[in-house]
């Protein structure tokens, strides 16, 4: 895909960040072994200062293969530009991860490996979008299979993210697991000339649908796509909408 827009997501950088400051609430500060901090998909640096807040006395690097995002990155002592699939660290006392490693597959292989980079007692601390059933994720599915069906094709696709179970399950042989999910009912605002839900998912979900369209494909897609979260998020009386979306967390203590 092209690279980010840090000017799209940050749209909605409150909505992105709470998520963030929930699961690093559950990250205790004591007892944490010695060892850098890893931000891992750090993007433009929102998590930086709260991680810097929190751990002040450690070397705190940013990681991402986005460069956009990372000209935007303040706060870290290191910033690293690499995709977060092929990444290696070692020594860590904490790799968190807000909202990044949905993109990767091979869940189970990538947490071991992950887990492998912490020094004992270290910490792997996760969050991610399980968003995919909602219709906000599966119109774009539904109305990109239907409008271009040689080219979307989606009978064998399997969400990225599984249950917060399944991931407890995943890791309990790792070391000490606490696994939950969060439903976050969002109030988006009205947007002049879009419907909340797409101005949202522009930056993060839509990207792998309309990447490769024309500017005329483009604007039909989106012509539907607004049409059925029309129906799926109706407006409040001033044209803001309820927007349910749910996270999963996991921490990991080695």
């Amino acid at each position: 895909m092209n690279d980010w827009s840090p000017e799209t997501y940050g749209r909605f950088r409150g909505f992105r960040l709470r998520p963030a400051l929930d699961l690093l609430a559950q990250v205790q500060v004591g007892g944490l072994p010695a060892g850098d901090v890893v931000d891992l998909g750090c993007g433009d640096g929102a998590v930086a200062g709260p991680l810097r807040a929190r751990f002040p006395d450690r070397r705190l690097v940013g990681v991402d293969g986005s460069s956009a995002m990372l000209a935007r990155a303040v706060g870290y002592d290191a910033l690293v530009h690499a995709d977060i699939a092929e990444w290696r660290g070692a020594g860590l006392a904490l790799v968190f991860s807000n909202a990044a490693l949905h993109w990767l597959g091979d869940h189970a292989g990538l947490m071991r490996r992950l887990a492998g980079m912490l020094v004992s007692g270290g910490v792997l601390a996760v969050q991610m979008p399980r968003q995919y059933d909602a219709p906000s994720h599966a119109l774009l599915r539904a109305v990109a299979a239907r409008m271009w069906p040689a080219r979307f094709d989606f009978s064998g696709w399997v969400a990225p993210v599984i249950r917060a179970e399944g991931y407890a399950r995943m890791l309990a042989g790792m070391g000490d697991v606490s696994a939950w999910e969060t439903t976050y009912v969002q109030r988006l605002a009205a947007v002049e000339g879009a419907h909340p839900v797409r101005a949202f998912t522009e930056s993060t979900a839509m990207r792998p649908f309309v990447e490769g369209l024309t500017e005329g494909e483009k604007a039909a897609f989106l012509a539907e796509y607004e049409a059925a979260l029309t129906l799926a998020y109706p407006g409040q009386a001033d044209g803001s909408v309820l927007f349910p979306f749910t996270r999963v967390f996991f921490t990991l203590r080695v």
